[in-house]
């Protein structure tokens, strides 16, 4: 951070947490609630990315994806999603694992590292066709990583078959399970899984089963789907438990801040989020998740020039290609089905920053892997330890 930035930052009223930010300490709930409110974006979007580059210079991460969504038959009955379907409508859908096969063969010109699976909650569904995906994908791209199924659908699976979340874990490992995806976090309180998605696992239960597959070395990531029902507290305790996991366990990826689209769902009188509250999102993510090593702009839900500008709001990835997503589009989103590579490099060039292809475990591939650091900074590309874990001092 400049001399002049510094004194921006000090003139618009947020010294305080701009000298925690330099000496590195964690902020408060208090902090958080602060960076919230402040009127000066662009001050707080500073500090955020003060904490970015720090960690990762002038790096910017994507993968070579692509997202395939197994089914939209789903129980769950969340009020926020536009996706879902009864088994009886008429749109609702299984893949078959020939289907799934198909999908990849569709995109075997192009080289993608990751598989990104997720779909509704089917009780019809038996483990074996989970086991089944998994290994048909193996089979097509014998070296893709397979990154698939929420921790929700892992609850849902463990209730189904009468067994441990972590025993479902297991079986899908044995097959090729990678990595797990954020989905279905939403916003971890009793009063957002009340109004919202009873018809899911409480937060107790997402955090207890994310706890677990980073204890059988699955590493998972976690979003915040805000701009419904929540407030700013809940956001707040939101990241306050995200926090504390990953002062545990270190198994978290990335935290993805994933603003709200009401359009097709049964809470569309509610206003859709700004790119400003997108922006502040993610600042306050980068601020707050000191232990998070990546904060994601996912650009399927931001659009692609949202996400762009995130990279300096304190985000240091943009997710990847995707190549087909449908359960944000089915929500209103009006961003590309895909973006080709030299669009993404073009979007991370466009903001100054430098693209750095990655696994999905964020480990630098191809070209980018012999990249020496950037800048007088060193690239961290890979999540820190925990730190030790402190309280949060009460809310404000």
């Amino acid at each position: 951070m400049t001399p002049f930035q510094e004194r921006c930052v000090e003139r618009s009223g947020l010294g305080a947490i701009l000298g925690k930010v330099l000496a590195g300490e964690r902020l408060s709930a208090a902090d958080g609630m602060t960076l919230y409110v402040h009127p000066d974006l662009l001050a707080v979007g500073t500090l955020a990315n003060e904490v970015r580059e720090r960690r990762h210079g002038g790096v910017a991460y994507y993968i070579i994806n692509q997202h395939i969504n197994h089914t939209n038959i789903c129980v769950a009955g969340c009020k926020f999603c536009a996706f879902y379907r009864t088994a009886r409508q008429s749109d609702a859908y299984v893949l078959s694992v020939e289907d799934v096969e198909r999908r990849m063969r569709e995109h075997l010109d192009k080289p993608i590292r990751e598989i990104h699976m997720v779909g509704g909650v089917n009780p019809e569904l038996p483990l074996g066709y989970y086991q089944d995906v998994i290994r048909a994908m193996k089979r097509v791209r014998p070296d893709v990583h397979v990154k698939a199924f929420t921790i929700v659908e892992i609850a849902a699976m463990a209730e189904n078959f009468a067994m441990t979340p972590e025993d479902v874990m297991r079986r899908l490992q044995e097959a090729g399970l990678g990595s797990i995806p954020g989905g279905g976090a939403e916003i971890l309180t009793d009063h957002a899984h009340q109004v919202l998605f009873r018809g899911k696992i409480d937060h107790r239960a997402w955090i207890e089963i994310a706890k677990t597959a980073h204890r059988l070395g699955l590493r998972t990531n976690a979003t915040m789907m805000y701009g419904h029902v929540e407030t700013l507290e809940e956001r707040l305790d939101h990241m306050r438990l995200l926090r504390e996991a990953q002062d545990e366990t270190g198994g978290f990826m990335a935290f993805i801040p994933l603003a709200f689209h009401p359009e097709n769902t049964r809470l569309s009188h509610l206003p859709r989020p700004s790119a400003a509250d997108e922006l502040r999102n993610l600042a306050v993510g980068r601020l707050m998740l000191d232990n998070f090593a990546h904060i994601k702009a996912y650009w399927i839900m931001m659009t692609p020039r949202v996400a762009q500008a995130g990279l300096h709001f304190g985000a240091d990835d943009l997710d990847g290609t995707v190549v087909t997503e449908e359960i944000y589009h089915r929500a209103g989103s009006t961003s590309p089905q895909m973006i080709g590579v030299p669009e993404m490099i073009g979007l991370i060039e466009e903001a100054g920053r430098t693209p750095v292809e990655r696994d999905s475990l964020y480990n630098p591939v191809g070209a980018a892997a012999a990249l020496p650091p950037s800048g007088p900074r060193a690239v961290s590309p890979s999540p820190v330890k925990p730190i030790a874990a402190r309280e949060m001092a009460p809310q404000a």
